[in-house]
């Protein structure tokens, strides 16, 4: 998959500064010694979230600019999506976009409820999820337009079976109440039962000063959900919400609407979710995000791009945004939205470095679609070697904006396929910044069928470790999500706390991600976003032993 490429290498200059600071450092990014630290070595400010301006210009991202002097990787598999983690190359970055499955759409209207107000079966955020509980995939979508919120499961997420349920007799509905936009989490850190599943409708509130509201509900099957818990302050439309296991806070990505930038989104944080709903005014929630001046305009339209929803998921060592960009509305056909992928190291600032679109409208009419394609709840779900996205779709009415019939349809990627750091027929290398590590097992996503990949080991002095060169490293050959590297006659096993840099030296290849794992199953301990068959957790406890039902 070698779409969207987009080049960047350091120089050596960088490379240099970085190596006088000592591998064994401590310096931490600018900012406040009395913030947050987090996992992979970011210090967050004192005053958190930040306090920002709506604006096109892309946001700041300090923790790239003055980034650790070392970082923490024992939290996932380590992607290449910026630059944080290397500290020169010679390789050429590409950006991946997801491929639509020759299944899509996987879910159609085909049930009298689907088709109250207008033929929808497709998800509006909602929720698709791996339940390991029940070895299943959920998903909850919207029936009818507007109408209600059902449910289907699936063995496989491509056959989907809508059961028939008690909540409104004779239907798979599982929460009847109109609504705009909704968003299912299953919980897995939940030690509450019934509070395993969480929904969050959007409907109109006529007590709501902007006419909209979110209420909270609990489920333990995700079928029964019982009164609403709680309601939030007054809103937009679109909201939905996500749980940053970072920093375990849940985020409402609230719709705003800024007088310049139109659609963007609103900030809350709080580690209780009942309480977070909770704020009184419409400008409570904190300015965060918007479209920037780097979105294409369409040549038809010829508007500046808004945000028209973010959803957001913790995937190994990362936050996923798939940003619904909206690109203006035609007379005669749907809203062209598209998702775009962002990422964030500190769960608050979007590296956004290819606009162009991750899962693309059909510029076909006819096509299941031509209008309004928009990301699920929960993002992704990790399918053996693959990354499966949900997304609805609108087929439209030519002449006219309605939706028309409305599906849910499935887009794939390589695992951690974002974004790749290959080399041709010349060797290149890479060169990570310090890091340390408990593991001592190293693995890498890697696809090099034509070529190899070999890995060194460089202490503090930057000096090559005995035993751990290139020319005593096991080549790494064929196409892998999960290749362990290995010397002979030496290993990591008297690493684990020290600082030290990784070198990549690759042919013919493209080299995704990496990572030290402590077992050689190649566990990444990172988290898997809406989870997937062989998974048991929130995070990757078992590698090379989960397995695809």
């Amino acid at each position: 998959m070698r779409q969207h490429p987009a080049r960047h290498t350091l120089n050596r200059r960088t490379f240099l500064q970085a190596t006088a600071l000592g591998l064994s450092g401590t310096r931490l990014p600018a900012e406040s010694p009395d913030g947050e630290l987090l996992y992979n070595g970011i210090r967050l400010p004192a005053e958190w979230p930040p306090k920002l301006k709506y604006t096109l210009e892309a946001m700041p991202l300090s923790y790239l600019d003055k980034p650790p002097a070392v970082i923490p990787i024992d939290v996932g598999r380590q992607l290449f999506v910026d630059d944080f983690l290397i500290a020169e190359t010679t390789l050429t970055r590409t950006y991946h976009a997801a491929k639509y499955h020759a299944s899509a759409p996987v879910l159609k209207p085909d049930q009298p409820w689907e088709r109250e107000g207008g033929p929808m079966a497709m998800v509006f955020s909602d929720g698709v999820w791996h339940d390991p509980k029940d070895r299943l995939f959920k998903m909850w979508y919207m029936g009818g337009q507007t109408r209600a919120t059902c449910y289907a499961t699936s063995k496989d997420g491509l056959q989907w079976e809508k059961p028939i349920l008690d909540v409104k007799k004779g239907t798979n509905i599982v929460q009847p109440d109109p609504r705009d936009s909704a968003t299912v989490w299953l919980d897995l850190d939940e030690k509450d039962a019934k509070r395993r599943y969480k929904l969050f409708r959007s409907w109109r509130d006529k007590a709501s000063s902007t006419g909209w509201s979110q209420t909270v509900y609990f489920s333990e099957d995700g079928m029964h959900w019982g009164e609403p818990l709680t309601t939030s302050g007054p809103s937009g439309d679109r909201n939905t919400l996500f749980y940053n296991p970072f920093r375990k806070v849940w985020v409402w990505s609230v719709r705003t609407n800024d007088a310049k930038m139109g659609r963007t989104r609103g900030y809350v944080e709080n580690a209780d979710v009942l309480a977070g709903a909770r704020w009184k005014n419409v400008d409570d929630p904190l300015p965060w995000v918007g479209a920037d001046k780097g979105d294409p305009r369409r040549d038809d339209l010829k508007v500046q791009p808004q945000l028209y929803n973010l959803d957001c998921v913790a995937y190994e060592s990362v936050l996923l945004g798939l940003f619904s960009i909206w690109r203006g509305q035609p007379n005669d056909r749907p809203k062209p939205n598209e998702v775009c992928a962002g990422f964030s190291r500190d769960g608050f600032h979007w590296h956004r470095p290819d606009h162009r679109a991750f899962i693309p409208v059909s510029e076909n009419h006819g096509d299941w679609n031509w209008g309004n394609v928009q990301s699920a709840g929960g993002c992704c779900l990790v399918v053996g070697d693959q990354l499966h996205f949900y997304v609805s779709g609108r087929a439209g009415v030519k002449g006219s904006p309605v939706s028309g019939v409305s599906t849910t349809g499935l887009a794939v990627l390589r695992r951690d396929g974002f974004a790749s750091m290959s080399a041709g027929d010349k060797e290149r290398t890479l060169v990570t910044r310090p890091v340390t590590f408990l593991g001592q097992h190293l693995f890498v996503n890697v696809a090099a069928e034509r070529g190899e990949l070999h890995a060194e080991v460089l202490d503090k002095d930057n000096q090559v470790i005995t035993g751990l060169r290139r020319d005593n490293c096991v080549s790494v050959r064929g196409d892998s999500t999960r290749a362990a590297v290995t010397w002979k006659g030496a290993d990591l096993a008297k690493l684990p706390g020290q600082a030290v840099r990784f070198r990549f030296h690759l042919r013919n290849g493209e080299l995704y991600a990496f990572w030290v794992s402590p077992k050689d199953t190649g566990a990444s301990h990172g988290y898997v976003a809406a989870g997937g068959p062989g998974l048991t957790g929130p995070t990757d406890s078992v590698g090379g032993k989960a397995r695809v039902e």
